[in-house]
């Protein structure tokens, strides 16, 4: 396995797939997942040409299950010691739901400062701000995200069970053709984790204001969000990143659940290339 070691001992895994004189993407994974979300993108991208990189953030998948750095900060670090380490430049980042979180800090505090940031595509994500607060009074109430860590610390793997089974995906809505492969796909990375990271990661994707990574962001920057996300509201989420964003583009698709990299990967897919080639 490819791995690097970070400054404060946490040990990242890696893929990196394709000709290294070939335009990088690397792709930022959603809670509690892996890099193994992204094996529809990254073969599609490896056969058109591109090199593709993805990681297990911290305490996820394959990487370590270090106890500490659990929050945006630690992440946006992490993804750019992946960088560094195999010295990408001209990178397309690619992030859904915390990954989105991830690379809008990354490319705001590392990618931009160094040059070495093409485009940037945010996919479902959860910037600016999830939680309800007095001065994001459309956010989703604490107390959700309370539930989300008493149902993890009670039954992991039940509550994994249930997400991916129903507004991950969108499986619970009454016309949905349920693909049992993915949940239980869904599942499985989930349970490769630490229980310790994902439950702290929740504080982190959902109470990490990014309004200033946004407004820093002025590479070209692809929203792209379905209006049946039942993860991350889309109002609350594409819609306010599309106007903190100095150079955006804004795709929102009409019955698209949170997990539309896969349940709709074909036509994802091919926007992001046409984008990337735009």
């Amino acid at each position: 396995m490819a791995t690097l070691t970070t400054q404060d001992g946490a040990e990242i895994f890696y893929k990196d797939w394709g000709p290294r004189d070939a335009q990088p993407i690397m792709f930022h994974h959603g809670w509690p997942l892996s890099a193994d979300d992204w094996d529809a993108q990254m073969l599609f991208f490896l056969s058109h040409g591109f090199r593709v990189i993805a990681h297990d953030r911290r305490g996820h998948g394959r990487s370590s299950q270090i106890s500490s750095g659990h929050d945006m900060d630690h992440y946006a670090a992490d993804a750019a010691a992946v960088v560094a380490h195999l010295d990408l430049h001209n990178v397309v980042h690619v992030g859904h739901s915390t990954g989105g979180g991830e690379v809008a800090r990354y490319v705001a505090q590392y990618g931009q400062p160094d040059g070495r940031v093409a485009k940037a595509v945010l996919m479902s994500a959860v910037p600016p701000l999830m939680v309800k607060t007095d001065s994001n009074p459309e956010g989703t109430p604490l107390s959700v995200f309370d539930g989300f860590r008493k149902a993890l610390a009670e039954n992991r793997s039940q509550f994994y069970l249930d997400v991916a089974s129903g507004p991950f995906y969108g499986f619970n809505r009454p016309d949905a053709k349920v693909v049992e492969g993915m949940i239980y796909n869904w599942w499985r990375q989930g349970m490769m984790g630490s229980a310790l990271a994902q439950y702290l990661g929740i504080k982190a994707f959902s109470e990490t204001d990014q309004t200033e990574d946004l407004k820093t962001i002025t590479v070209p920057t692809l929203v792209m969000q379905g209006d049946d996300d039942q993860v991350v509201p889309y109002k609350d989420a594409a819609l306010l990143q599309d106007k903190l964003l100095k150079n955006s583009t804004l795709k929102v698709y009409p019955r698209f659940p949170h997990g539309m990299l896969t349940t709709h990967a074909e036509t994802i897919n091919n926007d992001i290339l046409a984008f990337i080639k735009g």
